[in-house]
């Protein structure tokens, strides 16, 4: 029993959590998925606020400033389970998919952001920009090339190079050629419906890689009665890494983000108010 390169292994862990894999061995059948409905009105004016400045803040790069913080704050959040053990993973890290262009025929470009517990919103949208912007121009990156090669090759083959691939992830020796800049790897996978029009919607986990948690954002809604905007955003995580107690008290630190936006503008390391968890 030994750690990952992305992972430290969390010995003894208690006696319903030790067989859970056993009983439930695939995250696709250890799903929980809800929806919730976060206020974003005063978000938006501060978004409006910063673009009068000329700042290009988006309200998915708030999210995923949301997202990040929660993450590190709430550690069960960044636990995956591979080869039948428990891991708490050494970076928080999240992943989406960036357009090309608005287009049926438009290719889709796979992004992976690496956050630092000294960022903020600043940081993680100037990041983000940048590297959407890059994609787009360059029209691929780094795992689209490798994709585009492996695809290519004979379904026998591809076979045999995802069965050992699966060996491998059991026993936590995958190359790490193999998993930079793979979203299957990331702490979270986020899909950013509301650019689209779309509501949000379930969306499954994946047995490959290790992630435990996908979020889809939907259409931001206006309730023209209290003029109050709304964001609903469908979760699906791996519940066998925590209880739904825990689940709870972690969406209220992204409702308190989001609500009050100033806290955007903090360090992902900065403490939390005691008071959300009361």
């Amino acid at each position: 029993m030994r750690d990952r390169k992305d992972g430290v292994l969390l010995k003894d862990p208690d006696p319903f959590h030790s067989i859970v894999p056993y009983i439930m061995p695939k995250r696709t059948e250890s799903e929980v998925s809800i929806t919730e409905y976060f206020d974003v009105t005063e978000l938006n004016k501060y978004i409006k606020k910063r673009k009068k400045q000329g700042d290009n803040i988006k309200l998915f790069h708030c999210v995923c400033t949301a997202f990040s913080r929660t993450i590190y704050h709430r550690n069960k959040l960044n636990i995956f389970i591979s080869g039948r053990r428990y891991y708490q993973r050494k970076d928080i890290t999240l992943s989406f998919v960036a357009k090309q262009h608005f287009s049926d025929e438009a290719v889709e470009t796979l992004m992976f952001l690496k956050v630092l517990p000294d960022m903020n919103l600043d940081d993680i949208s100037r990041i983000i920009l940048g590297d959407v912007d890059k994609a787009r121009t360059s029209g691929t990156n780094d795992l689209d090339k490798t994709m585009e090669f492996v695809g290519k090759l004979p379904r026998p083959i591809l076979e045999l190079i995802f069965f050992i691939v699966r060996r491998l992830e059991y026993h936590g020796i995958v190359p790490e050629s193999l998993k930079k800049g793979d979203p299957n790897y990331s702490t979270c996978l986020l899909s950013n419906l509301g650019s689209i029009k779309s509501a949000s919607c379930y969306h499954h986990l994946s047995n490959y890689g290790t992630c435990s948690m996908m979020v889809t954002i939907g259409k931001m809604e206006t309730n023209h009665l209290t003029g109050k905007d709304t964001l609903p955003m469908t979760f699906t995580i791996d519940e066998r890494i925590a209880d739904g107690f825990y689940f709870a008290k972690s969406l209220r630190i992204v409702k308190y983000i989001l609500a009050n936006p100033e806290t955007l503008l903090e360090k992902i390391s900065d403490p939390i108010p005691s008071d959300l968890f009361d």
